[in-house]
């Protein structure tokens, strides 16, 4: 049945149950044809368009996304995030100005992601150019984070760069996408040196 073709595939997405999906796909249907074309075009031109930055691997419709490209940010410091969400996150705190970089996820050998599955290389590769005075890691308070930081830390071992990580106003075992913009903002201000250990 068409309904219920269109609900599993709502269903598919993260956070969305099947009643859910079923709300949403009964919305559409009540929606004038145009407006259901207009979010079916939206999302295949997003899905056709968006790219991911060049230089830190965030989304972006050009080749270097909006902050990389902006001469008004620090490019002294890079923010290193798991994911595009945590770029919105630590955005919306308002409390950097620096640069970040996108590992797409952490290091989590039960789900069989190891360090070449993520953009490390990348970053120590931004490093290497000279430019970068400071890396915050700024990842969540979680075991998979913390052994990402401590990777990372490693990576970056003997180059002229401070590593720093955001203050633990989070709680151990929060993402960081979930964290309130207060205590994020406060927690990117607060960073520490980072030492290897939590």
């Amino acid at each position: 049945m068409l309904l219920e073709k269109a609900v599993g595939e709502f269903a598919k997405l993260p956070g969305v149950g099947r009643k859910t999906a079923m709300r949403l796909v009964l919305h559409l249907l009540r929606q004038d044809t145009a407006v259901v074309e207009a979010f079916g075009n939206a999302m295949i031109t997003l899905k056709h368009e968006v790219k991911y930055c060049k230089v830190c691997h965030n989304i972006s419709d050009t080749e270097t996304c909006r902050i990389c490209s902006n001469p008004a940010r620090d490019a002294s410091t890079i923010c290193v995030v798991e994911s595009i969400r945590d770029v919105m996150a630590v955005e919306a705190t308002q409390q950097y100005r620096g640069l970040y970089h996108v590992l797409g996820g952490v290091i989590s050998p039960m789900d069989g992601i190891g360090p070449s599955d993520l953009q490390i290389e990348s970053l120590v590769e931004r490093v290497k150019g000279g430019e970068v005075k400071e890396v915050i890691l700024a990842l969540s308070s979680t075991m998979e984070g913390d052994t990402t930081n401590f990777y990372i830390s490693r990576k970056l071992d003997g180059m002229d760069v401070k590593l720093s990580v955001i203050a633990r106003g989070i709680s151990i075992g929060d993402e960081l996408e979930y964290t309130d913009e207060v205590t994020l903002g406060r927690s990117i201000i607060n960073r520490t040196l980072f030492t290897g250990t939590a």
